[in-house]
């Protein structure tokens, strides 16, 4: 009797493998392992706190020379002149209104192609056109430069006589077509990303695909969409190489986008390849510009995060 308890015992055991069983050289390894994950998800949190804390550290020594009201207020840019004078006010206009032309061009467009995609494509024609749309997202920012220079611009001064060389206008129906892919893409997939249900019952209530698309899956999709238009913007506010050489180098307080002037990169890519002294104050300049190009960044991102949040749909 004893014999078979035991046996029944020893079967209703469990019996850890050995593979499974504890080993000290395989539970360092995972350590390792997880701590270079952790390591690499947290590699963009560190860069972007690296970034944060250059410009800060820099631009500390520019405002040393420069009072914070001049600058943020003052409507003349001429840090290399005999006479400088810091007023920012002229690179946001400029950056500000190739970004609003930028915008005015991706939304639309990117929107619509994004709802053709999603409701309107065949598989077939979503395989082939989507690739392709997110392939103009990879064609180096200097092309598109020259594109704009030597082929925008003529086009335009056809159009709009008198049309300067170097234009705003230019530069953001260029800048636009670059940024539809990033809308387009992750609307498309935003809106893929709403439950079928809700569209069948909407085919069920009388709707058509077009007021399904419109009234239905866009609302849904609606903190997808935003965090497209978003990135989108941060993208076109950043962009350096097209408007360096399309738009012109000239600091000038304007929001006519028929206009040459400069943006905050254009401005910063004009004193980086330049030979002023480092600790110089024009060449601290470039980073008081680049941390106000950083907070305008900044603020676009919590403004979609907080949009995200407040209309952010669960299924």
């Amino acid at each position: 009797m004893n014999t078979v308890t035991q046996v029944l015992n020893n079967s209703l055991t469990p019996q850890i493998s050995d593979r499974l069983s504890k080993n000290f050289n395989r539970h360092l390894k995972e350590r390792v392992i997880e701590f270079i994950l952790m390591l690499a998800a947290f590699s963009a949190v560190l860069t972007t706190a690296a970034i944060m804390g250059i410009l800060l550290y820099e631009s500390y020594g520019f405002f040393e020379h420069v009072s914070i009201s001049d600058f943020l207020t003052d409507t003349v840019w001429t840090p290399l002149f005999e006479n400088p004078r810091y007023g920012i006010l002229p690179l946001v206009s400029g950056t500000l209104t190739v970004t609003g032309v930028a915008l005015l061009i991706a939304v639309p467009i990117g929107t619509i192609s994004a709802i053709y995609l999603s409701e309107f494509a065949s598989h077939r024609v979503r395989e082939t056109v989507k690739p392709i749309l997110e392939l103009l997202a990879g064609v180096p920012s200097i092309e598109f430069g020259f594109f704009a220079l030597l082929f925008i611009t003529p086009l335009l001064q056809k159009i709009i006589p008198g049309l300067p060389t170097f234009n705003m206008l230019s530069s953001g129906i260029v800048i636009g077509i670059m940024i539809i892919p990033y809308i387009a893409s992750l609307s498309e997939d935003a809106m893929r990303a709403v439950p079928m249900s809700m569209r069948e019952g909407s085919y069920a209530m009388g709707a058509t695909r077009f007021q399904t698309a419109i009234r239905v899956v866009t609302p849904a999709a609606v903190s997808g969409i935003v965090a497209a238009y978003i990135l989108g913007i941060s993208r076109a506010i950043g962009e350096t190489m097209v408007v360096a050489i399309a738009a012109g180098q000239q600091p000038n307080l304007t929001f006519n986008p028929m206009d040459a002037a400069a943006t905050i990169t254009a401005y910063i890519v004009q004193v980086a390849m330049g030979d002023l002294p480092h600790g110089s104050i024009g060449y601290q300049s470039i980073f008081a510009a680049g941390l106000v190009l950083m907070l305008m960044t900044l603020t676009l991102n919590i403004i979609g995060h907080i949009t995200r949040k407040k209309y952010s749909e669960r299924y």
